[in-house]
């Protein structure tokens, strides 16, 4: 039995090799699939897993994130292809063994705490809010935001927040032009 790969991924078993393989790739044993796979990415290993991975008569595989190798990559695809094979037994499992050990996938690295263009020698944005609510006229929504580099519903929240859990009395107001203004109660 002979396989084909198009450069979608898509692998097929042939009796022979059809007239329309210009833009396939064919291979019929382990070896030859290992030769073929020599110049393919990692991640172009694991879309072919996944292209099997949960589909019929497949549905005991699952999909991955990465390899341990590219040998254990080759291993499990090419040991997949061979169900496409219409006389290959079905009761052979391919996927790999339950219990072995998986690296934790690698954690992202946070966002930097201040925003480009803001002053690092900030003490404490609270404080500052709060400042800026003591004045007579208060503190915008818009100069809150400009402020901190916080979103509009970060910035309701945290004076929501200022108000429940610090017991201090703030007041909302919205102008004409409906734009909120926040002050400290009196």
């Amino acid at each position: 039995m002979t396989f084909t790969i198009d450069i979608h991924n898509n692998i097929a078993a042939q009796a022979g090799l059809r007239a329309d393989a210009e833009h396939q790739k064919s291979f019929a044993s382990h070896q030859e699939l290992a030769k073929l796979a020599e110049d393919w990415s990692g991640t172009r290993l694991v879309e072919i897993w996944n292209s099997f991975a949960g589909v019929a008569p497949f549905n005991d595989l699952r999909p991955v994130n990465k390899f341990t190798s590219r040998k254990a990559a080759i291993e499990q695809i090419w040991a997949a292809v061979q169900r496409l094979s219409p006389a290959a037994p079905l009761a052979e499992s391919v996927a790999p063994a339950k219990g072995t050990a998986r690296k934790s996938p690698a954690r992202t690295r946070r966002r930097a705490r201040t925003l480009k263009g803001t002053k690092e020698d900030r003490v404490n944005k609270k404080a500052e809010i709060v400042a800026l609510m003591c004045r007579a006229k208060g503190v915008t929504l818009t100069e809150i935001m400009e402020l901190t580099g916080w979103l509009p519903h970060t910035v309701r929240g945290f004076v929501s927040l200022l108000g429940s859990r610090d017991g201090q009395k703030i007041e909302s107001l919205r102008n004409a032009a409906g734009h909120r203004t926040y002050r400290m109660a009196k």
